[in-house]
């Protein structure tokens, strides 16, 4: 499979679309690592200083290895999970700080390891890529708290968090701090540059407050460039080059008269960005920058020879169980050994992918995680960037593969030729 692909959920005929809509955060532009790092600082900083947490919490450092997006956090027992589309929770992907959870310890919060709909409202998703230093923000400060046998509560600690990452975005620290560096946190990308990035669009939208953007009914406001003021007049049409503040989408379609048949637009967060618009009647695309490692490490051998033995396994151990007559000791002794086996294979692809969690799309155990489910639902069509499109005909029509179980992205796994071409389960 290409990482640089570009994937239907569902059928787009780009022929049909004559306006193209951007988010801006890791949609048009994208940062370094050393943004994650700055986020975490700040907010780390600000936990201390305005919440009064412990000044010991000045010492964590972000851990880049440690998250994945698409967690969500129990706000009441204060874990980080990891679930599949059925809202099931990932063996060895529930963890308390920076604690995994045992076997145990999981069945006992969450019975059959599944999250029941009355207590589902308790988790709060973390799903764009800004929530990687949330997350690990999240873990560090309760694992401190439970190794200095602290007393306190989860939804507290998940509030104070979560008002400290919006408040260093609100406030203009995150901003100021990325203009006084770019060349640090902004990845430099000269393809489609113009003499003034305004040329390039119909239409500018600042602070429009997405999600609340698709359903509110808040006004547009232009900005008056020189004079950096908002105008008072009632904005009754886009001027070329011009940008506008807040706004709704009704008075957007009012305005622009663009029936949502013909958009397509473009955005990395799964919620904020793209469900509305999807509900909305507009066609969506997802930029998933973990796409291109998560297809490269599908690509190898070694995670395609993995793959197929836990498969080959699993259909063994299926046939095995599903008999009707009695399994002897030596049998009972065979099976032990062939799940050991499975069990490797299963840690032996998560840890490709990362240690902690595993694939971004999928469960160890080869289901759709509830990140892969969203992308399902709330997105057309998903790549790793945009320039993908460059190779793709402005009139192409953009298929969903026939008879896939997960996303179109995911390989159908053949016996690996591994050891002289056979697949041996030793």
């Amino acid at each position: 499979m290409n990482p640089c692909g570009v994937y239907a959920n569902h059928n787009v005929r780009l022929a049909k679309i004559n306006v193209y809509g951007f988010d801006y955060d890791y949609t048009l532009a994208h940062y370094t690592p050393a943004l994650q790092c700055i986020i975490y600082d700040l907010a780390r900083n600000h936990l201390v200083e305005e919440h009064r947490y412990p000044d010991s919490c000045l010492n964590f450092q972000y851990d880049a290895s440690f998250p994945i997006r698409g967690l969500y956090y129990d706000k009441k027992m204060g874990y980080l999970l990891k679930l599949d589309l059925f809202n099931s929770v990932q063996p060895g992907g529930c963890f308390f700080g920076r604690r995994r959870l045992d076997e145990d310890e999981l069945e006992s919060c969450y019975p059959g390891k599944h999250v029941s709909a009355e207590h589902i409202r308790n988790l709060v998703p973390l799903m764009d890529l800004f929530c990687l230093s949330e997350v690990c923000l999240l873990a560090d400060v309760i694992q401190h708290f439970v190794n200095q046998k602290l007393r306190f509560d989860c939804t507290y600690v998940y509030e104070d968090v979560q008002k400290c990452i919006k408040y260093i975005h609100t406030s203009g620290n995150l901003h100021r701090e990325i203009l006084s560096n770019p060349a640090k946190y902004l990845q430099k990308n000269e393809t489609g540059q113009a003499q003034n990035w305004r040329d390039l669009f119909e239409v500018v939208i600042a602070l429009s407050d997405k999600p609340n953007f698709y359903h509110s009914q808040r006004p547009f406001r232009a900005y008056h460039h020189k004079k950096d003021v908002l105008l008072f007049t009632k904005v009754e049409s886009f001027e070329p080059h011009g940008v506008y503040y807040h706004g709704c989408l009704k008075d957007f379609a009012e305005i622009t008269k663009w029936k949502g048949s013909e958009v397509l637009y473009f955005g990395d967060h799964l919620f904020s960005d793209l469900r509305g618009p999807a509900q909305a009647g507009w066609h969506t695309a997802a930029v998933i920058r973990e796409l291109e490692r998560e297809i490269s490490t599908q690509n190898e051998t070694e995670y395609r020879f993995q793959q197929a033995r836990y498969n080959k396994l699993k259909e063994v151990l299926g046939k095995f169980h599903g008999r009707s007559a009695a399994i002897t000791k030596e049998e009972n002794n065979i099976l032990g050994e062939l799940r050991e086996l499975r069990s490797k294979s299963r840690q032996a692809m998560k840890e490709m992918f990362n240690t902690n969690f595993g694939s971004t799309f999928l469960t160890d155990t080869g289901k759709e995680s509830a990140f892969a489910y969203n992308v399902q639902r709330y997105a057309d069509i998903y790549t790793s960037r945009l320039e993908n499109f460059l190779f793709i005909s402005s009139d192409a029509w953009l298929f969903s593969p026939l008879n896939v179980k997960i996303l179109p992205h995911h390989i159908k796994v053949f016996p690996a030729e591994k050891e002289g071409g056979q697949l041996t389960i030793q």
